[in-house]
């Protein structure tokens, strides 16, 4: 049966997440509706990346396997067709083996969060991105944040209701940086746990106003308690941007 790998890019915002569920409208939804009204079938459509409610993507991972054969192209622009008026698009769609699985072929995925960093509040980015009005040191969050670099427990960044039998989790990269008004975090790591970037992003925010140190954001990892880290920062300004495989 033919598999086509989809590259895909929505905003969350509207959307109750990327999983299909009865309290709204989920993308995963939306594309598998796409597919029907496409082939006539029902099919499953797997992400690499299952993002909560409010979040975006900018490099989503998706695969689905349609019994009838479709040009690729053609696939990429009959699913934007009947994706419409839902704010998701899809990039590219090419045929690949029945061996690759969005999510379990993955062996990185990066996210990207976005603070804006001014006294006025966002007026086009509005639930794109997390509005900060005090200024933020960018490059005593970066220092901090390597605290967090490698393979540890992640209890205390990770949702109370997360269900991953194991809170270890290895953090490849993890990068603080100012862009203009904004501030930029980068995560990268083959998986991570249920809001686990948008606590570290509230931990870090200590760190950028000066109420923390390094020190206080080790000393936090090292807890293991979900009340010893910061606030979890919003969804709003949360994008999966790229999902990578050994390809």
């Amino acid at each position: 049966m033919p598999r086509y790998r989809l590259l895909i890019e929505y905003d969350g915002a509207d959307f109750v997440g990327w999983q299909s569920q009865d309290n709204g409208v989920a993308v995963q939804a939306v594309l598998e509706e796409a597919v029907y009204r496409l082939s006539g079938e029902t099919c499953l459509v797997q992400g690499a990346g299952r993002t909560d409610s409010g979040v975006h993507a900018t490099g989503q991972v998706a695969h689905v396997d349609i019994s009838k054969e479709f040009d690729a192209d053609t696939v990429r622009d009959a699913l934007n067709h009947h994706v419409r008026p839902h704010p998701i698009a899809v990039m590219s769609a090419t045929m690949v083996d029945e061996e690759f699985h969005a999510r379990f072929s993955a062996t990185k995925r990066a996210y990207l969060y976005r603070i804006l960093n001014r006294r006025p509040p966002p007026a086009l980015d509005r639930g794109r991105v997390w509005w900060v009005a005090q200024s933020l040191d960018a490059t005593a969050m970066h220092d901090a944040a390597q605290a967090l670099i490698g393979h540890h427990d992640f209890t205390t960044f990770r949702a109370t209701a997360c269900q991953a039998q194991s809170p270890m989790r290895t953090l490849d990269r993890l990068d603080v940086m100012r862009a203009g008004e904004e501030v930029h975090v980068i995560v990268e790591a083959r998986s991570f746990l249920h809001h686990q970037v948008r606590n570290i992003v509230g931990t870090l925010i200590l760190v950028g106003e000066g109420k923390w140190h390094r020190r206080d954001v080790a000393n936090a990892l090292a807890a293991r308690d979900r009340c010893a880290g910061g606030q979890t920062a919003p969804a709003s300004g949360l994008y999966l941007t790229y999902v990578g495989y050994d390809d």
